[in-house]
Formats: structure tokens, C-alpha cells, sequence
């Protein structure tokens, strides 16, 4: 899962052969790492080997050993005719007839109506990008820079000109920070590597970033949406607690790294301001150098390369770097309060083995829609949408919304919406609940 073209070897099946039959308690015995089966549409394979091969990377596929990933499968590839190519190597079996289709306690009710829901959306057209709007897109990014540097040519660095050049900057790589989304989602082209292509110029020349690094993170996310210990979203090194099961467990275990009861003031310190410059920098480069990445690292090189040729005329080179910080020091607190308002205030739990519809809704929520909050945000104010369909070309979220609200209704499953800035206060507000929840249990369990 993870979606797109790569090339691999073809595996043999291990196992009883295509034709055995398991039982859903066999199939998740094939839990640990280094043995691993999936099933996916009934259908058993054995992903151990091609774990180590996937283009969504190992951990991803690893959240679903032992248990059926035909609604992740599903979502995560827009081309599945080319990915069973793939598959058809490592299916050891299927599913004896008298398993249900779901594992575990999944609604059966709930899967069929949501893959019905998908196919309605499909036949509409809104798995169907607009080319119209992807190429606004990236050329109201690249008129932002060039805004900077005309400024700077025509008028000079003097203090307006370089504020004037930040919030420029700083837009062009929010903004540009959306578009790589896209790309990376596989949700813009017909082609798949056209979309990995475009995802590697994104993030890497505009951004200086990884595509690779992106990819095997943020599918993870979509894949297990605030579960504790797979969700990298939600692994805070220790510095904050989310939720109200984790902070309740640390307590017990009188764990105490931070005072994690005044987590939603030290928050404003250690979040917004540092997530890019600091931690999401470190984590690249560490990442690109032990995957030995050059490709994604001669991307990321070429954005530093244009933007020192750009920016030293004016700057001088610890000038450029002065600009470069903050910037990004800027573009982090937009992205922080833009990417967590859908999902901090939310249920943050263990693994719970449930539909893909209910698993998502529970992990997130929408901000009320207007043509600000769709472009401030990406349109990342339609979280909902975006979780349940990642490949949808995000034009068309607002189309999709009235018909997966109306599924939610009729399945009782909450659909939120929020204000923009209710879903920011919210952030605060539940950090303090949880570090309330961490100081009860370490003082008194």
C-alpha cells in the first residue's frame, strides 16, 4: 500500500500454496514482524518479504498484518489492475467459506455501504482531476516567488522590502506545502509516475524536502489515523500526551519527561516554531542518509542551490540563512495549527480494528468550508473527505461532503464541523485536558 509503480522481484509464495484455506485466527497469528500476511478481499497474502519493497514503506503494510487491509488497499491505489501484478505472487490462500468477510467486530453493513458510497462517487466523476486547477495552483505558487526577488530587484533589501519578502516566502511555501500533498496522494494525474515525479519537484526543488521521507511517514497516518504507537502523528517523543488513554497510562507509570500538566502552555514553545525548522529538518536528512536517498537528496540539494543563488545578492550568506529561519520558522506555525486542528482534539487510542469509515471519523474532523479556509488550508478543512478518499482531487471534497455526511447519519457515526478558530482552540484545550488526566493518575493511581 502506498500506491504508485515500482519495480521488484517476484516473490514465491510462502505458505500452503494459492490454493489453501485459512481461518481468520490462522491469518492473525501472521502478525510480527518478519511474518506478516494480509488479506485483501478475501484473498491471503504473505507481505514479509515485500515489505521490504514497498513504495509506502515497511511499517505501513506492517499496521495491517494479521488482519483484512482490503479498505486501505482500496484507497491507497487508484491503479489497482497494475498493483495486483504485484499481489498475485504472494497469495498463499484465501479465506475458508465459512469466515466472515470482515476480521474482528467490523460492521458488515457499514464496509458495503461505504464501498457503494465510493463507486456513487466515482460514477459521478470526483475521483476526476481538474488540470485547470492544479495549474493555478503552481502558478500562483511560483508568482509568489517571484514576487520576492522582483521586489528585491526593483526596490532594494531595506526592512519593508524583506517583510514583505517573508510573508511572501513564507505563503509560496505553505501553499507549495499543500500542492506536494496532492501529488503525493497520487490525486492529480491519470499516471502515477507522473504524480511521483511531479511530488519529487514539489517537495523537493520548491521545498527542500523529501519526497520518500513524506511518503512512508504521512501514509501511516492515513493508514492508522491517531493509533497510538503506528501513527507517527501522534508520537511526541515524550514531550506531549494526547488523548485520554495515553496520558492516564504515563501517569500510572509515573512517567514523567515533561510536566505534561502544563503542556498546553510549553506547547506554543516546542510545537509550532520548531516542528520544520528543527525536528522535520533533522528527520530528513537523517532519513535520506541511512535509506541512501541521493535521488530525493539531489531534490533537495537543488532547493538550497536556486535559493542561495537567489537570495545571497541581497542577503549576503548568514543573511540568507537569517531569511531562510525564519521563514520557516513562519511556514511551521501555519502548518502546525492547519494539520492538528483535525486530529489532536480528536480520539487518540490502541488499536481498535474497526471499519475504515468509522476508524477515520473518529480521528477526524472537518472546518467549516469557505474559499479562505479552502485555500489557507489546503483545503485540509475537509480532513473528512481527504482521510476517506485520499486519491480525490481535493477540487472536488465539497461534492463529496452532503453524500458522506448522509452515510455517517444513517450509521450514527459523528461527523463534526467546526469553526476555524473553535478547531485551533480546541488544540489548546485538549492538551490541557490530557495533562489534567496525566497529573490525576500519576498523583493518585
Amino acid at each position: 500500500m502506498g500506491g504508485g509503480r515500482h519495480q521488484t522481484d517476484q516473490l514465491p509464495p510462502v505458505g500452503r500454496g494459492p490454493n489453501a484455506v485459512y481461518t481468520w485466527e490462522e491469518v492473525q497469528k501472521h502478525s510480527r514482524r518478519g511474518d506478516q500476511w494480509v488479506v485483501v478481499e478475501r484473498n491471503v497474502y504473505n507481505v514479509s518479504e515485500w515489505v521490504k519493497r514497498h513504495p509506502g514503506g515497511r511499517r505501513l503494510i506492517g499496521h495491517f498484518a494479521g488482519e483484512d487491509a482490503t479498505e486501505a488497499f482500496a484507497a491507497f491505489h487508484p491503479d489497482q489492475r497494475f498493483v495486483r501484478k504485484f499481489l498475485k505472487p504472494l497469495l498463499v490462500g484465501e479465506l475458508a467459506p465459512s469466515e466472515s468477510s470482515q476480521d474482528r467486530k467490523k460492521n458488515a453493513a457499514i464496509v458495503e455501504d461505504f464501498r457503494a458510497l465510493k463507486e456513487q462517487l466515482e460514477a459521478k466523476g470526483l475521483f476526476r482531476t481538474n488540470p485547470l486547477f492544479f495549474i493555478l495552483y503552481l502558478g500562483h505558487i511560483l508568482l509568489l516567488e517571484a514576487l520576492s526577488l522582483a521586489l528585491l530587484w526593483n526596490w532594494g533589501n531595506g526592512w519593508i522590502n524583506t517583510v514583505l519578502c517573508v510573508v511572501l516566502l513564507t505563503t509560496a511555501q505553505s501553499q507549495a506545502g499543500w500542492l506536494q500533498h496532492d501529488f503525493g496522494h497520487l490525486s492529480v494525474f491519470k499516471r502515477s509516475r507522473w504524480d511521483h515525479l511531479a511530488h519529487k519537484f514539489v517537495i523537493g526543488h520548491l521545498k527542500g524536502a523529501s519526497a520518500n521521507w513524506w511518503n512512508h511517514r504521512h501514509f501511516q497516518h492515513h493508514a492508522k489515523p491517531n493509533v497510538i504507537n503506528k501513527d507517527p502523528d501522534v508520537n511526541m517523543l515524550n514531550l506531549l500526551v494526547l488523548g485520554n488513554v495515553q496520558p492516564v497510562e504515563y501517569g500510572i507509570k509515573k512517567l514523567k519527561q515533561m510536566p505534561y500538566n502544563h503542556q498546553h502552555k510549553y506547547f506554543f514553545l516546542i510545537g509550532p516554531p520548531l516542528l520544520i525548522p528543527v525536528y522535520f529538518n533533522i528527520h530528513i536528512l537523517q532519513t535520506m542518509y541511512t535509506q541512501r536517498d541521493w535521488v530525493d537528496f539531489a531534490w533537495y540539494l537543488s532547493y538550497y542551490a536556486r535559493y542561495y543563488f537567489c537570495y545571497v545578492p541581497y542577503y549576503g550568506f548568514l543573511g540568507s540563512i537569517a531569511l531562510f529561519t525564519f521563514v520557516r520558522f513562519l511556514e511551521s506555525h501555519w502548518f502546525v495549527w492547519v494539520t492538528q486542528m483535525n486530529h489532536i482534539p480528536m480520539e487518540i487510542d490502541h488499536e481498535q480494528h474497526e471499519e475504515w469509515l468509522t476508524m477515520q471519523l473518529k480521528a477526524t474532523c472537518n472546518v467549516e468550508q469557505s474559499l479562505f479556509n479552502d485555500w489557507f488550508s489546503g483545503h485540509l478543512n475537509f480532513q473528512i473527505e481527504h482521510h476517506l478518499f485520499p486519491t480525490m482531487p481535493r477540487h472536488n471534497y465539497v461534492h463529496a461532503a452532503p453524500m458522506v455526511r448522509e452515510l455517517c447519519e444513517k450509521h450514527g457515526v459523528n461527523y463534526q464541523v467546526k469553526g476555524l478558530w473553535e478547531a485551533w482552540c480546541d488544540i489548546v484545550r485538549s492538551l490541557r485536558t490530557s495533562g489534567q488526566l496525566w497529573l490525576d493518575a500519576y498523583l493518585n493511581k
